[in-house]
């Protein structure tokens, strides 16, 4: 699913943010993105979706490989990955419905199937009372469940989220990485940037950590207990 062979990173003549990094992660893969802040996670993040390209070093992506990609490619490739970002870039003059329904309404789905599918999920993230609000009416919080439920509700192939659970109190962050998970059982390759140690710890999955540019990569070492389960339409089936 993601590649990348000693990739090196840095930003004008400043030094290198990544330096060398190899990995890979297979379909269908979840892992968790640590390390001190500055340390290059975001930068991490942003290869693996396309927003910059390495200073040096090969990244495959799908399979194939992104320096080899022509540039009137990119947009199908990019629409196989679901972002959460942490600045949440929710569409300001749009509701928290239509924030939602906007991948599946790019990509063609009947309205009826639209509505329903995004008042569920909505419901389940706690957010059914603020299905007609805009952003600026909302909680940090509030507006980053928005950008989690974009992210998952057109099922991408690679789901990349930086602080997903950032702004959020522990029992919807549990629900939220349910919710994930669910996504990750039907396919879907998962990254997900925290430096939440306690959720690292509470859910059984990959660790990349990254620390003065460099990546190590440790599997998971803690199995869960199940807790509630998302509805028929937060599991995307």
């Amino acid at each position: 699913m993601v590649r990348f062979e000693n990739v090196g990173m840095r930003y004008g003549t400043g030094k290198e943010v990544l330096c060398g990094v190899s990995m890979r992660l297979s379909p269908g893969s979840f892992s968790f993105l640590t390390g001190p802040s500055g340390a290059g996670k975001t930068t991490l993040l942003k290869l693996i979706y396309l927003a910059e390209r390495p200073t040096r070093g090969m990244i495959s992506l799908f399979g194939q490989n992104i320096a080899m990609v022509k540039r009137r490619e990119l947009p199908g490739l990019r629409r196989r990955i679901g972002v959460v970002f942490q600045d949440f870039r929710l569409i300001e003059h749009l509701s928290a419905r239509d924030n939602v329904a906007l991948p599946l309404r790019v990509a063609g789905f009947r309205e009826d199937r639209i509505g329903r599918e995004v008042d569920e999920l909505l419901h389940w993230v706690g957010l059914s009372d603020h299905l007609d609000d805009k952003p600026a009416t909302l909680s940090g919080g509030q507006q980053q469940r928005i950008a989690i439920a974009r992210a998952v509700i057109g099922r991408p192939s690679l789901l990349i989220a930086d602080e997903p659970t950032g702004n959020v109190d522990d029992a919807i962050a549990q629900r939220l990485m349910r919710l994930l998970e669910e996504l990750n059982k039907l396919g879907t390759t998962i990254v997900i940037a925290t430096h939440n140690e306690s959720l690292v710890a509470r859910f059984p999955h990959t660790r990349l950590h990254i620390e003065d540019g460099k990546l190590t990569q440790t599997p998971p070492t803690y199995q869960t207990s199940a807790i509630e389960e998302p509805p028929d339409a937060a599991r995307l089936s």
